[in-house]
């Protein structure tokens, strides 16, 4: 009977645990494939951001475009931002969009 038990437990564990790794996952794996451009905190001011005028997250143009097409970004690329298809999992690039909807913050007065 305990054995139920320690298996529900694990159940609950793992549905708390595996939505953060996703975020966590995303995390990464834009800071190793996107933050040259973006930028850690999304605003582009770095230099290859700069150079090729990469989107800033908190664009209101940018923040207001369905999940779809910022999906759709990633996966096909958008003017000299590359193509992530072949490079990322459908999975991966769902998680990286799920962390820069964290990196998205309406600009301040």
């Amino acid at each position: 009977m305990a054995n139920w038990k320690f298996a529900a437990m694990v159940c609950l564990a793992a549905m708390l645990v595996v939505p953060a790794m996703a975020q966590d996952d995303g995390g990464a794996i834009y800071k190793a494939k996107c933050s040259r451009c973006h930028g850690e905190d999304g605003m582009s001011h770095t230099f290859d951001g700069k150079m090729t005028h990469a989107a800033q997250f908190s664009n209101p143009e940018v923040m207001k475009m369905p999940e779809a097409d910022l999906i759709a970004v990633v996966k096909s690329g958008k003017k000299k931002m590359p193509s992530f298809a072949k490079k990322l999992t459908d999975d991966q690039i769902a998680s990286v969009v799920a962390y820069i909807h964290t990196l998205q913050k309406p600009p301040a007065n």
